[in-house]
């Protein structure tokens, strides 16, 4: 049957208990599509198990189009030429969301304390900013983040604990820096750190060539090690530098 076909019969569940959240999905993503849907409940476990064994699939929900089994949410999308995103395709996502939301932070904050959208403090706080969200994402799942850390962190290799204690430092580092307190902490706490990571991620990258995810927004991504990750250590390092010489250290 051709893809424009607008009927579609779908077989999701929902009980008392559980509503099958790619069910519901399917469902929108079909209405929005044009289609009139056949929506059909599969109201218990009995009962899903039941369709389960007499189509020979082993998930919900599940669409027929023209008669023709398509398959479940992914499979649909597939089917109408959407895109499905690939969970193990590298994408620099996390960081382009992580950094747009700090900018338009230190923005907003630059505007309602200093009647300005742009200022060398909204550069500051941006960058601070950063830094805590960035520790953050790492606090999630500290082990995690120190497993793949070591991977390419010259400071981790020979101290293991650095990986745990990165995290902490960094985020230590961003909150301090977000209010300018304790200066003689905050300053070579975030250059050490971004000095270390900065001449780890150069080495691994472009003199090793290694390929690796990057770890600087957590354990669990996708993100390349690479320029991006450079940045963020730069950024560290550069905050640090400005703060020492705003404060007449130099």
């Amino acid at each position: 049957m051709s893809k424009n076909t607008k009927k579609a019969v779908l077989y999701r569940m929902m009980t008392p208990d559980h509503q099958c959240p790619y069910g519901l999905k399917t469902l929108d993503m079909l209405k929005r599509e044009g289609f009139e849907v056949d929506d059909n409940h599969l109201a218990s476990r009995e009962e899903t198990d039941a369709f389960k064994a007499k189509h020979n699939v082993t998930t919900t929900p599940q669409v027929f189009i023209g008669g023709e089994r398509i398959g479940g949410y992914e499979d649909v999308r597939k089917h109408l030429d959407k895109p499905v995103v690939d969970p193990d395709k590298p994408s620099y996502r996390p960081v382009i969301a992580l950094f747009s939301m700090t900018a338009l932070s230190a923005l907003a904050l630059n505007m309602g304390m200093n009647g300005s959208w742009i200022s060398v403090q909204a550069v500051e706080w941006f960058i601070a900013l950063s830094m805590v969200v960035l520790a953050l994402l790492k606090l999630q799942d500290v082990e995690s983040f120190s497993t793949m850390f070591l991977n390419y962190d010259l400071l981790a290799k020979r101290w293991v604990p650095y990986g745990r204690v990165y995290p902490f430092a960094e985020g230590l580092a961003g909150i301090l820096m977000v209010g300018g307190l304790f200066n003689w902490l905050s300053i070579p706490l975030a250059l050490f750190i971004g000095t270390v990571g900065a001449l780890s991620v150069f080495k691994a990258v472009y003199i090793d060539k290694r390929e690796l995810k990057c770890a600087c927004v957590g354990g669990n991504n996708n993100v390349p090690l690479g320029f991006i990750s450079l940045t963020e250590n730069l950024m560290m390092v550069g905050m640090a530098v400005w703060m020492w010489y705003a404060h007449g250290w130099f």
